[in-house]
């Protein structure tokens, strides 16, 4: 249904003897070839890294850490469940669109087995192949055609997107690639006076907060410059804006109802901001997200857990947090701002005891520092260029990252706005260059 927006504005455009000319470029048939590419590498990397996932020494952490658990307690008869390693209650800490998938593959090819590593791995890379498609689009919006080629190219080889679908077992690829769709659709939704479009665009976006509900914290603001956009050319947008809102609770509804009645609190995807608000405001600062506070690895916190039970642990994490930063105002703002510079240079601290946490810390900086200045050196360009394409981007990179700024932050926490990110940095990296623009979209940006 959201793709519905796309193909009429597309099909409008082609009408015009430059929009025929511009559909006749053969750079499109480079994407399947592009896409074949990503996906073997991340093969390759999955070759080498699923035999990993099963270590039961470790409680099977690395085989996805709490959505792991709960997939095992669903796929063992338990129900959505148990988000550490004990079998316990019902739980909302995880999102339950890409537990369930995981659980579907432990049903199959069993639970913590090397097939079951091997597939969710696959799986991944395909979800993070197939983000080659939107980032392209996207890009295209924005920065024309040559613009899309190199956007989709270096996803296809883009450090982050590898590891992060390769060698882990969480929902950083499926977000990626369900939040970068809804981005693209965003950007051009405003051309479709199709209400299905409009309507298609809000389920797929509770779809992308059903995998991860960090997205919802933008959607206002795309929303809203969509809709501004629409009434700018006259056509209704009231009804378009109810129908996308409408259609986005429609998807959360049954989930957030399920979590009322197991667990008595109204969380329309999971319950868990406030133990990772305790988590990176209570005084440690060793590194961006202190394992020590966790129950997964603190047994006295764990015991804490299943005594008192979810719904309780969350409260008193709650009021211990609130307690410690109402008397601590100065600490939480210091540690704010460290988030801040985390989240975008990769710099947490240069003592020893992080360095042997994270060995891969200080290359790490030099790679997001420069990734970064690309990104501002891209987004001021597009400003420049065109107001209407940047401002979604500007959305991304200024509100996404609020909550995580506040929780903790790390290089993980980027990844649903990462082929955003992608894309700016193109644009800082052409900027300087003249860039073939085919006017396929109202609002081309013609980065000469």
């Amino acid at each position: 249904m959201a793709s519905a927006a796309t193909e009429q504005i597309d099909a409008i455009q082609s009408r015009s003897p430059d929009k025929r000319a511009a559909a006749t470029d053969k750079s499109p048939r480079l994407v399947p070839f592009i896409l074949l590419l990503a996906f073997v590498i991340r093969m390759v990397v999955v070759y080498f890294s699923y035999r990993d996932l099963p270590d039961a020494d470790k409680y099977y952490d690395r085989f996805g850490w709490e959505v792991g658990w709960v997939a095992r307690a669903l796929a063992s008869g338990h129900g959505f469940s148990s988000p550490y390693y004990p079998i316990s209650g019902p739980t909302a800490l995880v999102p339950p669109l890409y537990t369930g998938l995981l659980a579907e593959v432990f049903r199959l090819f069993g639970v913590y087995s090397l097939k079951s590593g091997f597939l969710i791995l696959t799986l991944n890379s395909l979800f993070s192949t197939l983000a080659c498609i939107p980032v392209y689009f996207s890009a295209k919006y924005s920065l024309g055609m040559r613009g899309a080629k190199i956007a989709c190219w270096a996803w296809a080889v883009y450090p982050f997107a590898i590891y992060f679908s390769a060698d882990r077992v969480w929902e950083y690829s499926l977000t990626s690639l369900l939040f970068t769709t809804c981005f693209c659709i965003a950007q051009r939704i405003h051309g479709s006076t199709n209400l299905m479009a409009w309507i298609g665009f809000g389920a797929l976006y509770g779809i992308a907060a059903l995998s991860n509900p960090a997205v919802l914290a933008v959607l206002p603001f795309l929303l809203a410059l969509a809709l501004w956009n629409t009434r700018k050319a006259g056509k209704p947008w009231l009804l378009h804006g109810a129908l996308t809102v409408v259609s986005v609770l429609i998807v959360l509804a049954p989930w957030t109802v399920r979590n009322y009645r197991v667990l008595h609190v109204l969380s329309p995807v999971r319950d868990n901001f406030w133990l990772e608000f305790y988590v990176g405001n209570f005084g440690d600062t060793s590194e961006p997200n202190p394992a020590r506070l966790h129950p997964a690895t603190n047994p006295l916190e764990m015991q804490r857990y299943l005594t008192l039970g979810e719904t309780a642990y969350m409260a008193e994490k709650r009021a211990m947090a609130v307690n410690y930063v109402r008397h601590h105002p100065q600490f939480f703002t210091i540690v704010t701002l460290q988030r801040v510079v985390c989240y975008w240079t990769g710099f947490w601290s240069f003592s020893n005891e992080f360095r042997q946490i994270e060995p891969f810390a200080l290359p790490n900086i030099f790679y997001c520092v420069s990734m970064t200045l690309l990104m501002l050196r891209g987004a001021r360009h597009l400003w420049r260029e065109n107001h209407n394409a940047a401002l979604p981007y500007f959305v991304l990179i200024v509100i996404f990252p609020l909550t995580y700024y506040l929780t903790h932050s790390w290089m993980d926490s980027r990844q649903p706005i990462e082929p955003a990110i992608v894309v700016l940095a193109i644009a800082g990296w052409v900027s300087g260059i003249p860039v073939q623009t085919s006017g396929y979209e109202p609002t081309q940006s013609k980065m000469n």
